[in-house]
Protein backbone atom coordinates (compact mmCIF):
# COMPACT_ATOMS: atom_id res chain seq x y z
CA UNK A 1 0.00 0.00 0.00
CA UNK A 2 1.08 3.39 -1.02
CA UNK A 3 1.22 6.02 1.77
CA UNK A 4 0.98 9.89 1.59
CA UNK A 5 2.65 11.86 4.25
CA UNK A 6 -1.09 12.70 5.19
CA UNK A 7 -2.55 9.05 5.01
CA UNK A 8 0.45 7.81 7.55
CA UNK A 9 -0.55 10.69 9.97
CA UNK A 10 -3.88 9.77 10.10
CA UNK A 11 -3.30 5.75 9.83
CA UNK A 12 -0.42 6.02 12.40
CA UNK A 13 -2.57 8.50 14.72
CA UNK A 14 -5.45 6.11 14.50
CA UNK A 15 -3.55 2.94 15.46
CA UNK A 16 -1.41 4.49 18.00
CA UNK A 17 -4.84 6.12 19.89
CA UNK A 18 -6.80 2.77 18.86
CA UNK A 19 -4.18 0.44 20.48
CA UNK A 20 -3.52 2.44 23.97
CA UNK A 21 -7.84 2.84 23.86
CA UNK A 22 -7.86 -0.95 23.40
CA UNK A 23 -5.49 -1.63 25.89
CA UNK A 24 -7.51 0.73 28.86
CA UNK A 25 -10.75 -1.36 27.91
CA UNK A 26 -9.30 -4.46 29.23
CA UNK A 27 -9.43 -3.14 32.71
CA UNK A 28 -12.27 -1.06 32.43
CA UNK A 29 -14.30 -3.75 31.28
CA UNK A 30 -12.12 -5.94 33.59
CA UNK A 31 -11.76 -9.04 30.86
CA UNK A 32 -7.98 -9.53 32.13
CA UNK A 33 -9.85 -12.57 34.12
CA UNK A 34 -10.96 -13.83 31.09
CA UNK A 35 -7.41 -13.66 29.70
CA UNK A 36 -6.04 -15.59 32.54
CA UNK A 37 -4.21 -12.82 34.52
CA UNK A 38 -5.71 -11.31 38.13
CA UNK A 39 -8.92 -9.46 38.13
CA UNK A 40 -8.15 -5.87 37.66
CA UNK A 41 -9.38 -2.81 37.01
CA UNK A 42 -8.73 0.98 35.54
CA UNK A 43 -7.15 1.61 39.17
CA UNK A 44 -4.54 -0.78 38.47
CA UNK A 45 -3.73 1.56 35.35
CA UNK A 46 -3.76 4.41 37.48
CA UNK A 47 -1.27 2.75 39.97
CA UNK A 48 1.30 1.03 37.71
CA UNK A 49 5.18 3.55 38.65
CA UNK A 50 5.59 5.40 38.56
CA UNK A 51 2.04 7.45 37.51
CA UNK A 52 1.29 8.11 40.74
CA UNK A 53 4.26 9.58 41.80
CA UNK A 54 4.10 12.32 38.89
CA UNK A 55 0.34 13.15 40.35
CA UNK A 56 1.97 13.66 43.68
CA UNK A 57 4.16 16.21 41.94
CA UNK A 58 1.77 17.81 40.00
CA UNK A 59 -0.42 18.48 43.58
CA UNK A 60 2.61 19.49 45.57
CA UNK A 61 5.23 20.75 43.52
CA UNK A 62 8.24 18.63 45.89
CA UNK A 63 6.97 20.33 48.93
CA UNK A 64 7.80 18.39 52.10
CA UNK A 65 4.71 18.94 53.99
CA UNK A 66 2.23 18.81 51.02
CA UNK A 67 3.77 15.52 50.41
CA UNK A 68 3.50 14.19 53.63
CA UNK A 69 0.07 15.60 54.93
CA UNK A 70 -1.97 14.38 51.82
CA UNK A 71 0.32 11.14 50.80
CA UNK A 72 0.82 7.72 51.82
CA UNK A 73 3.25 5.75 50.01
CA UNK A 74 6.53 4.50 51.67
CA UNK A 75 8.96 6.81 49.37
CA UNK A 76 10.25 9.84 51.74
CA UNK A 77 9.47 13.35 50.82
CA UNK A 78 12.98 13.89 48.90
CA UNK A 79 12.12 11.02 46.42
CA UNK A 80 10.09 13.11 44.19
CA UNK A 81 12.87 15.39 42.89
CA UNK A 82 13.74 12.65 40.98
CA UNK A 83 10.78 12.97 38.98
CA UNK A 84 11.05 16.13 36.67
CA UNK A 85 8.57 18.88 36.40
CA UNK A 86 7.67 18.13 32.47
CA UNK A 87 5.15 15.20 32.76
CA UNK A 88 3.47 16.72 36.14
CA UNK A 89 2.59 20.21 33.87
CA UNK A 90 0.96 18.21 31.57
CA UNK A 91 -1.38 16.39 34.48
CA UNK A 92 -1.76 19.55 35.59
CA UNK A 93 -2.92 21.23 32.73
CA UNK A 94 -5.37 18.19 31.78
CA UNK A 95 -6.35 17.63 35.44
CA UNK A 96 -8.35 21.54 34.28
CA UNK A 97 -10.59 19.30 32.55
CA UNK A 98 -10.88 15.91 34.74
CA UNK A 99 -9.61 14.37 37.64
CA UNK A 100 -5.64 14.14 37.79
CA UNK A 101 -6.12 9.93 37.40
CA UNK A 102 -7.87 10.62 34.05
CA UNK A 103 -5.29 13.78 33.35
CA UNK A 104 -2.49 11.01 33.61
CA UNK A 105 -3.91 8.95 31.10
CA UNK A 106 -4.87 11.45 29.12
CA UNK A 107 -1.23 12.85 28.47
CA UNK A 108 0.19 9.79 27.93
CA UNK A 109 -2.69 8.86 25.16
CA UNK A 110 -1.27 12.47 23.69
CA UNK A 111 2.20 11.19 23.99
CA UNK A 112 1.67 8.36 22.64
CA UNK A 113 0.41 9.29 19.09
CA UNK A 114 2.83 12.36 19.17
CA UNK A 115 5.90 10.05 19.24
CA UNK A 116 4.36 7.80 16.74
CA UNK A 117 4.20 10.58 14.61
CA UNK A 118 7.71 12.00 14.56
CA UNK A 119 8.81 8.93 15.02
CA UNK A 120 7.46 8.26 10.95
CA UNK A 121 9.07 11.74 10.42
CA UNK A 122 12.40 10.78 11.31
CA UNK A 123 12.75 7.64 9.57
CA UNK A 124 11.42 9.72 6.63
CA UNK A 125 14.57 11.76 6.69
CA UNK A 126 16.33 8.90 5.63
CA UNK A 127 14.07 6.42 4.29
CA UNK A 128 11.17 6.02 1.94
CA UNK A 129 7.78 6.99 2.64
CA UNK A 130 6.16 3.06 2.99
CA UNK A 131 9.19 2.31 4.95
CA UNK A 132 8.90 4.79 6.93
CA UNK A 133 4.92 3.94 7.54
CA UNK A 134 6.57 0.27 8.39
CA UNK A 135 8.95 0.88 10.62
CA UNK A 136 6.61 3.17 12.61
CA UNK A 137 4.06 0.60 12.86
CA UNK A 138 6.72 -1.24 14.62
CA UNK A 139 6.98 0.97 17.49
CA UNK A 140 3.70 0.74 18.64
CA UNK A 141 4.76 -3.02 19.75
CA UNK A 142 8.47 -2.75 19.63
CA UNK A 143 10.20 -2.58 21.98
CA UNK A 144 7.42 -4.20 23.78
CA UNK A 145 9.25 -1.99 26.82
CA UNK A 146 7.86 0.63 25.49
CA UNK A 147 4.16 -0.51 24.79
CA UNK A 148 3.91 -0.31 28.30
CA UNK A 149 4.76 3.31 28.64
CA UNK A 150 2.49 3.88 26.08
CA UNK A 151 -0.42 3.01 28.84
CA UNK A 152 0.23 4.28 31.81
CA UNK A 153 1.52 7.27 33.27
CA UNK A 154 4.96 7.92 32.34
CA UNK A 155 7.14 10.62 30.51
CA UNK A 156 8.91 8.76 27.98
CA UNK A 157 6.83 8.95 24.87
CA UNK A 158 7.28 13.00 25.36
CA UNK A 159 11.02 13.05 26.34
CA UNK A 160 11.99 10.76 23.19
CA UNK A 161 9.05 12.42 20.60
CA UNK A 162 10.78 15.67 21.60
CA UNK A 163 14.18 14.30 21.50
CA UNK A 164 13.35 13.35 17.87
CA UNK A 165 12.00 16.59 17.09
CA UNK A 166 14.66 18.46 18.35
CA UNK A 167 16.73 15.96 15.89
CA UNK A 168 14.90 16.68 13.01
CA UNK A 169 14.95 20.42 13.26
CA UNK A 170 18.77 19.99 13.39
CA UNK A 171 18.94 18.04 10.56
CA UNK A 172 16.72 20.94 8.54
CA UNK A 173 19.47 23.48 10.02
CA UNK A 174 17.10 25.14 12.44
CA UNK A 175 18.54 25.07 15.20
CA UNK A 176 16.74 27.72 17.32
CA UNK A 177 13.92 25.52 16.48
CA UNK A 178 16.01 21.92 17.49
CA UNK A 179 17.25 24.16 20.60
CA UNK A 180 13.70 24.25 21.89
CA UNK A 181 12.69 20.72 21.67
CA UNK A 182 16.05 20.09 22.96
CA UNK A 183 15.27 22.04 26.28
CA UNK A 184 12.05 20.86 26.38
CA UNK A 185 12.50 17.65 26.32
CA UNK A 186 15.37 18.23 29.34
CA UNK A 187 11.71 19.39 31.17
CA UNK A 188 10.71 15.56 30.79
CA UNK A 189 13.87 13.54 31.53
CA UNK A 190 17.21 14.47 33.17
CA UNK A 191 19.48 12.46 30.44
CA UNK A 192 18.23 15.13 28.02
CA UNK A 193 21.32 16.86 29.12
CA UNK A 194 23.12 13.87 26.70
CA UNK A 195 21.33 15.63 23.77
CA UNK A 196 22.93 18.78 24.98
CA UNK A 197 26.76 16.56 24.80
CA UNK A 198 25.84 15.42 21.28
CA UNK A 199 25.31 18.82 20.08
CA UNK A 200 28.35 19.65 21.48
CA UNK A 201 30.64 17.23 19.49
CA UNK A 202 28.71 17.90 16.50
CA UNK A 203 29.53 21.89 16.85
CA UNK A 204 33.49 19.79 16.83
CA UNK A 205 32.82 17.99 13.83
CA UNK A 206 31.46 20.59 12.10
CA UNK A 207 34.97 23.45 13.38
CA UNK A 208 36.81 20.58 12.05
CA UNK A 209 35.19 20.18 8.90
CA UNK A 210 35.16 24.19 8.36
CA UNK A 211 37.70 25.79 10.22
CA UNK A 212 35.18 28.65 11.43
CA UNK A 213 32.92 28.76 14.31
CA UNK A 214 28.69 27.72 13.75
CA UNK A 215 27.86 30.41 16.38
CA UNK A 216 24.02 29.04 16.27
CA UNK A 217 25.20 26.20 18.01
CA UNK A 218 25.10 28.69 21.07
CA UNK A 219 20.88 27.60 21.24
CA UNK A 220 22.14 24.46 22.68
CA UNK A 221 22.89 26.29 26.14
CA UNK A 222 19.33 26.53 26.50
CA UNK A 223 19.66 22.73 27.37
CA UNK A 224 22.14 23.15 30.50
CA UNK A 225 20.25 26.47 31.40
CA UNK A 226 16.76 24.60 31.59
CA UNK A 227 18.91 22.43 33.95
CA UNK A 228 19.84 25.02 35.81
CA UNK A 229 15.96 26.24 35.97
CA UNK A 230 14.67 23.07 37.11
CA UNK A 231 17.65 22.64 39.57
CA UNK A 232 16.93 26.62 40.53
CA UNK A 233 12.72 25.85 40.85
CA UNK A 234 13.78 22.56 43.00
CA UNK A 235 15.92 24.88 45.72
CA UNK A 236 12.68 27.79 45.81
CA UNK A 237 10.16 24.36 46.77
CA UNK A 238 12.80 22.23 49.07
CA UNK A 239 15.52 24.67 49.99
CA UNK A 240 17.83 22.38 48.00
CA UNK A 241 19.31 23.10 44.74
CA UNK A 242 20.69 19.84 44.56
CA UNK A 243 17.44 18.18 45.28
CA UNK A 244 18.03 15.74 42.34
CA UNK A 245 21.10 14.39 43.51
CA UNK A 246 19.53 14.22 46.79
CA UNK A 247 16.33 11.72 46.13
CA UNK A 248 17.63 8.96 48.04
CA UNK A 249 18.38 5.76 46.46
CA UNK A 250 17.06 6.65 43.06
CA UNK A 251 20.46 7.46 41.22
CA UNK A 252 21.91 4.44 39.46
CA UNK A 253 24.93 5.70 37.70
CA UNK A 254 27.92 4.12 38.96
CA UNK A 255 31.94 4.70 38.25
CA UNK A 256 32.58 0.51 36.42
CA UNK A 257 30.04 -0.24 33.95
CA UNK A 258 27.59 -3.64 34.05
CA UNK A 259 27.09 -2.97 37.80
CA UNK A 260 23.84 -4.32 36.50
CA UNK A 261 24.82 -7.50 37.24
CA UNK A 262 25.50 -6.97 40.23
CA UNK A 263 22.70 -8.92 41.66
CA UNK A 264 23.04 -7.57 45.66
CA UNK A 265 22.35 -4.34 44.36
CA UNK A 266 18.94 -2.14 45.43
CA UNK A 267 16.87 -2.19 41.90
CA UNK A 268 18.18 -5.22 41.21
CA UNK A 269 17.91 -7.78 43.61
CA UNK A 270 17.70 -11.26 41.27
CA UNK A 271 20.10 -13.24 39.38
CA UNK A 272 17.76 -13.36 35.98
CA UNK A 273 19.57 -11.17 33.88
CA UNK A 274 20.41 -12.64 31.06
CA UNK A 275 17.81 -10.62 28.72
CA UNK A 276 19.95 -7.76 29.65
CA UNK A 277 23.20 -9.44 27.75
CA UNK A 278 20.77 -9.11 24.50
CA UNK A 279 19.98 -5.95 25.22
CA UNK A 280 23.91 -5.04 25.38
CA UNK A 281 24.47 -6.79 22.07
CA UNK A 282 21.53 -5.56 20.33
CA UNK A 283 23.00 -2.35 21.24
CA UNK A 284 26.41 -2.85 20.07
CA UNK A 285 25.72 -4.11 16.61
CA UNK A 286 23.34 -1.07 16.28
CA UNK A 287 26.10 1.28 16.91
CA UNK A 288 28.15 -0.23 14.69
CA UNK A 289 25.72 -0.22 12.27
CA UNK A 290 25.22 3.56 12.69
CA UNK A 291 28.75 3.89 12.66
CA UNK A 292 28.68 2.42 9.33
CA UNK A 293 25.78 4.29 7.56
CA UNK A 294 26.48 7.66 9.31
CA UNK A 295 29.49 8.60 10.39
CA UNK A 296 30.59 11.54 12.40
CA UNK A 297 26.12 12.09 12.00
CA UNK A 298 24.24 13.31 14.93
CA UNK A 299 22.48 10.11 14.18
CA UNK A 300 25.30 7.98 15.41
CA UNK A 301 26.95 10.26 18.08
CA UNK A 302 23.94 10.94 20.28
CA UNK A 303 23.01 6.93 20.21
CA UNK A 304 26.70 6.05 20.99
CA UNK A 305 27.09 8.38 23.59
CA UNK A 306 23.35 7.48 25.27
CA UNK A 307 24.67 3.77 24.72
CA UNK A 308 28.01 4.45 26.88
CA UNK A 309 26.16 6.43 29.56
CA UNK A 310 23.74 3.09 29.96
CA UNK A 311 26.57 0.94 30.48
CA UNK A 312 27.06 2.65 34.20
CA UNK A 313 23.80 2.35 34.84
CA UNK A 314 22.71 -0.52 37.66
CA UNK A 315 18.88 -1.32 37.63
CA UNK A 316 16.73 -4.34 37.05
CA UNK A 317 14.64 -2.04 34.28
CA UNK A 318 17.52 -1.36 31.97
CA UNK A 319 15.38 -2.04 28.98
CA UNK A 320 13.46 1.30 30.23
CA UNK A 321 16.50 3.47 30.51
CA UNK A 322 17.57 2.56 27.09
CA UNK A 323 14.32 3.51 25.50
CA UNK A 324 15.51 6.41 23.61
CA UNK A 325 17.67 4.22 21.60
CA UNK A 326 15.21 2.26 19.63
CA UNK A 327 14.42 4.59 16.97
CA UNK A 328 17.72 5.03 15.91
CA UNK A 329 18.84 1.07 16.31
CA UNK A 330 15.78 0.63 14.21
CA UNK A 331 16.70 2.75 11.81
CA UNK A 332 20.16 0.52 11.85
CA UNK A 333 18.19 -2.40 11.68
CA UNK A 334 16.07 -1.18 8.95
CA UNK A 335 16.91 -3.10 5.60
CA UNK A 336 16.20 -6.91 8.10
CA UNK A 337 13.30 -5.65 9.54
CA UNK A 338 11.71 -4.92 6.16
CA UNK A 339 12.48 -8.32 5.17
CA UNK A 340 9.34 -11.04 5.14
CA UNK A 341 10.88 -13.12 7.07
CA UNK A 342 10.57 -10.29 10.33
CA UNK A 343 7.31 -9.51 9.19
CA UNK A 344 6.35 -13.13 9.74
CA UNK A 345 8.03 -13.49 13.34
CA UNK A 346 6.47 -9.49 14.27
CA UNK A 347 3.20 -10.51 13.82
CA UNK A 348 3.70 -13.85 15.13
CA UNK A 349 4.89 -12.08 18.60
CA UNK A 350 2.25 -9.44 18.67
CA UNK A 351 -0.13 -11.75 21.60
CA UNK A 352 2.98 -12.14 23.31
CA UNK A 353 3.89 -8.85 23.63
CA UNK A 354 0.04 -7.97 24.38
CA UNK A 355 0.23 -10.39 27.28
CA UNK A 356 3.65 -9.42 28.64
CA UNK A 357 2.17 -5.59 28.75
CA UNK A 358 -1.31 -6.40 30.88
CA UNK A 359 1.16 -8.94 33.05
CA UNK A 360 3.47 -6.10 33.19
CA UNK A 361 0.74 -3.23 33.92
CA UNK A 362 -1.16 -5.57 36.87
CA UNK A 363 2.08 -6.62 38.40
CA UNK A 364 4.08 -3.35 38.46
CA UNK A 365 1.46 -1.07 40.93
CA UNK A 366 1.88 0.92 43.74
CA UNK A 367 0.44 0.16 47.26
CA UNK A 368 -2.43 3.11 46.71
CA UNK A 369 -4.97 2.20 49.87
CA UNK A 370 -7.24 5.54 49.28
CA UNK A 371 -7.20 7.50 45.55
CA UNK A 372 -9.00 10.67 47.39
CA UNK A 373 -5.92 12.73 47.31
CA UNK A 374 -4.94 11.69 43.97
CA UNK A 375 -8.63 12.91 42.42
Amino acid sequence: MNFTRTRAHLALGLMAGLLTFGFWLVFYLRLSPQLGFPASTLETVFANYDGPNYIIVSKCWYQRDCILENFSLPQPAEYYSAHFPGYPLLIQFFSFFTTSTKAMLLATFVGSIFLTLVTFEFFKLFLATNTSFWLSFITLFLPARLLVLRVVGAPETWFIALTLTSIIFFKNKKFLVAAIFAALAQIFKSPGIILFIAYSLMFLVDLARSCKPNLSYLYFLLIPFTTLAIFGFYYLQTGDFWAYFHSGDNFHLYSLPYQVFVSNRSWINTIWLEDIVYIFVLIFVGIQLLLKNYPQDLIFLYPLLFALVSLFVAHRDISRYVLPLFPYLILAFSSHLKSSIFRVAFFLIIPAILFYTINFVIGNTSPIADWTPYL
